[in-house]
């Protein structure tokens, strides 16, 4: 993490209402089973080119210019990014870039000094005219995010994590520790995306015998998910499987000990009005939950009512408040009976975001 009273993580939220790449039910889509090769965020790749320390700070300065130019348009425009926090994003990618980033603004070397960087210098103005004048998410141009204590990889095709999102492993965690035995079953992340929850549950419930499958629709998910799980060394606890919902748990002969979600939410009305960095770069698959953005959420919660053991825990992510509430009530109505210790709970900002429950 960046030593910044905004994390990037936090910038995230501050940019983005909190959505997660997911799939969405009942539509016919066709997808290859096999998954591309994902891209190697920025910070990981080896600093393989050169460029002279006059290059770089003439880069810098235009770049500065670029988002000191943006003021307060996006915000104004569909409350997108104002130019303070594009000058902490240049401050990252600079970090994520260069070798030795704190020569960028040091005056006592030549201007011919030779610097390490990980990506061609034209790349660089290419990345960030990408940023200011496309708006293209800062973590697609980087290529990772920070999330919680992980850094996960993303790119286009992956909707990026969001910091409210965070909250369901807490929620996790309190569950495992009020019944141990939740530990030691198999757990599911549906719509897994970059595989954030999945990788998370995994570390909550440790080393022993529990498991994890993780499941989504894309197969950039899939790839991007894979890679994120083999960076954290968790490959033989968490399996990444290609498919909807629960479809990839069909040949599963046993019952679930926890379940996982953040779906796709946003009513399809709502689409066009969110800002440009998710409308137009984030994946609609991921987003799209429907009319009334409940399509995914009651499908898993049918899925739940029958592939949860009795005292399975699980915990679902909404649009909030109106939303949860609207779950709780067809859990009290619709599967009657099939739930208990139903609860809203909510994320940093105090909003009604998640649905959780055990199994009757």
């Amino acid at each position: 993490m960046k030593s910044s009273t905004f994390t990037r993580a936090s910038l995230s939220s501050i940019l983005q209402p909190a959505f997660s790449p997911r799939p969405i039910s009942g539509r016919p889509i066709t997808c290859s089973a096999v998954a591309p090769k994902p891209q190697t965020p920025l910070h990981l790749r080896p600093p393989s080119f050169r460029a002279t320390l006059s290059e770089l700070q003439k880069w810098h300065i235009w770049a500065k210019n670029k988002a000191s130019s943006v003021g307060s348009t996006f915000l104004d425009l569909d409350n997108g990014p104002e130019s303070t926090l594009l000058h902490r994003e240049l401050n990252w990618l600079v970090e994520d870039a260069l070798e030795q980033p704190a020569l960028l603004s040091r005056n006592n070397y030549d201007d011919a000094t030779p610097v390490s960087v990980r990506a061609r210098l034209d790349d660089l103005y290419d990345l960030w005219k990408q940023r200011i004048d496309e708006r293209r998410p800062f973590q697609y141009v980087v290529g990772c995010e920070h999330w919680r204590d992980l850094v996960l990889s993303v790119e286009e095709g992956v909707l990026i994590p969001r910091p409210e999102t965070e909250m369901i492993l807490d929620l996790v965690e309190e569950s495992v520790t009020q019944n141990a035995g939740l530990k030691n079953g198999l757990w599911a992340d549906l719509g897994t995306g970059s595989g954030a929850l999945a990788i998370g549950v995994a570390r909550v419930i440790g080393s022993g015998r529990g498991r994890v499958v993780a499941s989504d629709l894309s197969p950039i998910a899939v790839a991007v998910a894979s890679y994120n799980v083999r960076r954290y060394n968790l490959q033989e606890r968490v399996d990444v499987r290609l498919g909807s919902w629960f479809e990839p748990l069909n040949d599963v002969n046993e019952e679930l000990s926890g379940l996982v979600s953040n779906p796709p939410y946003i009513p399809t009305e709502n689409i066009e009005g969110l800002q440009a960095e998710v409308c137009k770069h984030e994946p609609r698959l991921a987003l799209d939950g429907g009319e009334n953005g409940m399509s995914d959420l009651i499908h898993l919660c049918n899925g739940a009512a029958s592939m949860l053991r009795p005292g399975g825990f699980f915990a679902f992510e909404t649009n909030g408040e109106v939303q949860s509430e609207l779950l709780v009530d067809y859990m009290d109505s619709k599967v009657k009976g099939s739930f208990f210790d139903v609860n809203i709970a909510s994320d940093f900002a105090g909003i009604r975001r998640f649905v959780t429950g055990y199994r009757a």
